[in-house]
């Protein structure tokens, strides 16, 4: 298990301890991740970088997460193929990890339901870590006032779990955006794509962090929409002024065609993809259309 599998219990106590004033976040980007490349990885360090550089953010951890075989699009690999280059694409990172959970459900999920499904873990996690030591201390505490009366005990016990609960209070609220980039922004607008409640709880009760190219305008689209207006503090836009157009549409076709896809996508991903005969016309694994909507994720 790498060091970005979980939270550590230092990268927490850094982030309610010793900077009580930033607020820890968790990224989140979902997606195809077909394959992944390294514009997908670049997404999670801009935002990052963005967010810190705020002053208001730590960003404890990125989470890539597939998405499920039964999402309706033509020529999706397979969830244990997308998951196995997914992890060979984050093995050098120490805080990006891939989750596999969206990806081993039944059936298709939106995209709200995968957040909740990381928020409540998160909230878990973090409830663990910040009960650890407190119990610890309280099992210390008893040891040693084993000739006390009862009453001292009880009188202990109280005053270590006032002092949990002022820690509570006091710790940083872990919070989970939502990682995109402007064309999941704009689609956001497309009637009938997105239930409206949907996104009121993906941007209004989670957030967003979009990565846009130089020369989009996805201020424009928070415009033009009463929901997204409605909730704008809430949506935070970095623009990639580094011109890149690295695409999973672009790769599969450049493999498609025998070309070479080096320094687009990880070497480890690249290795995978020749050792197992992907995306080439030998094989029923082919995108013929591209969703006008398919996002970098």
């Amino acid at each position: 298990m790498s060091s970005a599998q979980k939270i550590t219990d230092d990268i927490f106590k850094m982030a309610v301890n010793g900077l009580r004033q930033k607020t820890p976040v968790v990224l989140l980007a979902c997606g195809s991740f077909n394959p992944i490349t390294n514009m997908h990885l670049r997404m999670f360090e801009i935002a990052k970088d963005f967010l810190e550089k705020s002053g208001k953010y730590i960003v404890i951890q990125g989470i890539i997460s597939p998405v499920n075989d039964k999402y309706a699009k033509q020529g999706l690999l397979p969830a244990n193929h997308r998951l196995a280059m997914c992890n060979l694409a984050v093995q050098s990172s120490d805080w990006i990890r891939v989750d596999p959970w969206e990806s081993q459900q039944d059936q298709w999920l939106q995209t709200v339901k995968v957040m909740r499904h990381h928020k409540a873990k998160l909230e878990e996690q973090q409830h663990g870590l910040m009960e650890t030591p407190s119990k610890a201390k309280k099992r210390k505490l008893n040891t040693r006032t084993r000739s006390c009366s009862q009453s001292s005990v009880e009188d202990i016990a109280n005053e270590n779990e006032v002092e949990e609960i002022n820690s509570r209070n006091n710790a940083g609220y872990i919070e989970l955006k939502l990682l995109c980039g402007s064309d999941l922004l704009e689609s956001f607008g497309t009637h009938g794509l997105w239930k409206d409640a949907d996104i009121r709880e993906i941007v209004g009760k989670f957030g967003i962090v979009c990565v846009s190219r130089a020369g989009t305008n996805p201020q424009k689209f928070v415009y033009e929409s009463d929901v997204l207006s409605e909730y704008e503090n809430n949506i935070l836009i970095v623009t990639e002024w580094i011109q890149n157009e690295i695409s999973s549409t672009r790769i599969r076709r450049a493999l498609r065609r025998q070309q070479s896809v080096k320094y687009l996508i990880p070497d480890p991903v690249i290795d995978y993809i020749k050792k197992n005969g992907l995306f080439t016309n030998d094989n029923d694994i082919l995108i013929r259309s591209a969703s006008k909507y398919e996002t970098s994720l």
